[in-house]
């Protein structure tokens, strides 16, 4: 498996009164770094949409184990935990020099235009092929 990974410096918008990153923004990376993860695969949500698919989450799990700070870079690191019939898990990391700071997953399902559940198409798998957990 390879992992996706990317970065980012913590804005002042993202964090609170005390210089913290606010709990909530923890979604936010996992949503940024699943996007960018798919768009490196050469999958972008504009695509999949266009196609008449759609992901939305039906489930999320996140542990915040310490916290990130305004202007420190951060890493998001993200991959393919699993994929079964209409579900598409993906487990990301928030990470600085290494440290772990907020480990989670987020469960999508796939749906078509009318919204009904549909399993992954065959373009999708392709797609997150490279970034699957291989146990």
């Amino acid at each position: 498996m390879t992992a996706h990974e990317m970065t980012y410096r913590v804005p002042y918008a993202d964090t609170d009164q005390m210089g913290v990153v606010y709990h909530a923004n923890y979604l936010v990376y996992f949503e940024r770094s699943r996007t960018e993860m798919l768009r490196d695969a050469g999958l972008p949500y504009i695509e999949i949409e266009n196609r008449e698919y759609f992901l939305p989450v039906s489930d999320v799990n996140l542990k915040y184990k310490a916290p990130a700070h305004y202007d420190e870079l951060i890493t998001f690191r993200s991959w393919v935990d699993e994929i079964h019939g209409a579900r598409l898990k993906i487990a990301s990391e928030v990470l600085l020099d290494g440290k772990t700071l907020a480990v989670g997953c987020v469960t999508l399902v796939c749906v078509g235009g009318d919204r009904k559940l549909k399993r992954i198409p065959e373009f999708m798998l392709d797609a997150c092929k490279q970034f699957i957990k291989q146990d």
